[in-house]
């Protein structure tokens, strides 16, 4: 990216927010604008900072992670927040995308893929960890998604246009909505009709679920 990405940094523990802010500061394309201790701080610095990714600890005294990716998520919609989570089994990951985070990663990933994950949700992109990746699609297909059609369609061109199942898999493979046109050659705002036009055939309100879905019937 030619500009740098903004980022606050919420952890309780001072050795990772601040082992972090040093790993970060050494790259270029990223300005780490604040550190935040506790859920309520960083709601407090992203008002103040507008920061384009918050890297955020889940299991937090006071305001925990998931509370305050559901408070930034809602009033700072151009927020994007990227959990960090120091288990691949960490349940409350699951809550944290419901509330809203665009993607998590563990706590030991590596400097490159650490940069790499911040500037992709900078860039609208969801950043699934593959430690973690197949466990929160196993949970989410345990539950009921709401809408789902009662009926299967006996072939995906019944429930979806081509363009539509095209778009859609560019989805499940976490490009933006930007990508999705570039690489099929569309209008950005095309794009995003076709993204909501298949979250409404689909009866599910994120990308997550879009997806979950789309297996289970098995458009993907």
């Amino acid at each position: 990216m030619d500009e740098q990405v903004s980022v606050l940094i919420c952890d309780d523990q001072a050795v990772v927010r601040e082992g972090l802010a040093a790993i970060l500061s050494t790259v270029p394309q990223i300005n780490v604008v604040g550190l935040a201790s506790h859920g309520q701080e960083a709601v407090e610095m992203v008002a103040q900072h507008q920061p384009e990714v918050v890297l955020m600890d889940l299991n937090m005294p006071g305001m925990n992670g998931v509370q305050a990716t559901r408070y930034i998520r809602e009033q700072f919609p151009g927020v994007a927040v990227l959990v960090l989570t120091t288990y691949g089994t960490d349940e409350w990951v699951f809550d944290a995308i419901r509330a809203g985070a665009a993607g998590y990663l563990l706590k030991d990933t590596r400097r490159d893929d650490l940069v790499q994950a911040i500037e992709g949700t900078a860039q609208g992109k969801t950043h699934l960890d593959p430690n973690v990746a197949g466990k929160l699609v196993a949970h989410v297909a345990q539950t009921a998604a709401p809408n789902l059609p009662e009926t299967q369609p006996a072939s995906p061109e019944e429930l979806l246009t081509g363009r539509e199942q095209e778009v859609l898999r560019l989805l499940a493979h976490g490009l933006s909505n930007p990508e999705i046109a570039r690489e099929l050659h569309l209008a950005p705002g095309t794009v995003r009709n076709y993204v909501s036009e298949i979250f409404v055939k689909l009866g599910v309100s994120d990308r997550t679920q879009a997806v979950v879905v789309a297996m289970k019937l098995g458009l993907l």
